[in-house]
């Protein structure tokens, strides 16, 4: 039995669309109809979370002895709030450590994802789509550049989530957050990336 820990914000918890919806219990689902034994995926994210927010969390969480497979997204709202980049790099890189020790050291089990472009999105319609997009990718090189340093996969889907921008249909209610039709794409990317560990 294979257990996978995802650590995140709204994007991993799935606001605005059912929990088994969520990219996490997709992925899941996908592992199973493969004929992988996985546990359900727990999962430590809650919607508005920063990564010093998420640090709290992971103070405060009972955690198994170890883990088969971890994920980590965030980053989200350090930007929407306005936090620099030196503090996202920061708390990033000790939030990835951490990860790390959760798969027992073995990098090639945890998985960065990229943070999602927002500022395509109807909420935004009032915003500086502009400025967001260059504020996502510059937190989005910072995290890939650390994530890269240590040796560990990165899955960039930003690029997925502007496709949004021409897509409705990969927008929850909310016109804001992920669709399950979008978190689909996300765990179909996993699965290829994490199931080749157990072939």
């Amino acid at each position: 039995m294979f257990h996978y820990l995802a650590l995140g914000d709204s994007y991993t918890i799935g606001e605005q669309v059912l929990f088994q919806e969520n990219f996490p219990n997709q992925l899941v689902r996908q592992m199973r109809e493969k004929g992988h034994s996985f546990a359900a995926p727990e999962i430590l994210a809650k919607t508005g979370w920063t990564t010093d927010e998420l640090q709290n969390g992971i103070d405060r969480h009972l955690f198994l002895p170890d883990y088969d497979f971890v994920s980590l997204l965030i980053g989200v709202n350090n930007q929407y709030r306005g936090r620099s980049e030196d503090e996202y790099r920061k708390d990033f890189e000790h939030l990835l450590h951490q990860a790390l020790r959760f798969a027992g050291g073995k990098k090639e089990r945890v998985l960065v994802l990229s943070i999602p472009d927002w500022g395509v999105t109807p909420f935004a319609a009032n915003a500086d789509r502009n400025k967001i997009r260059t504020e996502i990718d510059a937190f989005n090189r910072t995290n890939r550049q650390i994530t890269e340093v240590a040796g560990i996969p990165y899955l960039y889907i930003t690029d997925f989530t502007r496709e949004a921008a021409n897509d409705s249909a990969l927008l929850a209610s909310d016109g804001l957050h992920p669709s399950a039709k979008e978190y689909q794409r996300w765990a179909s990317r996993i699965l290829v990336l994490w199931e080749a560990q157990l072939l």
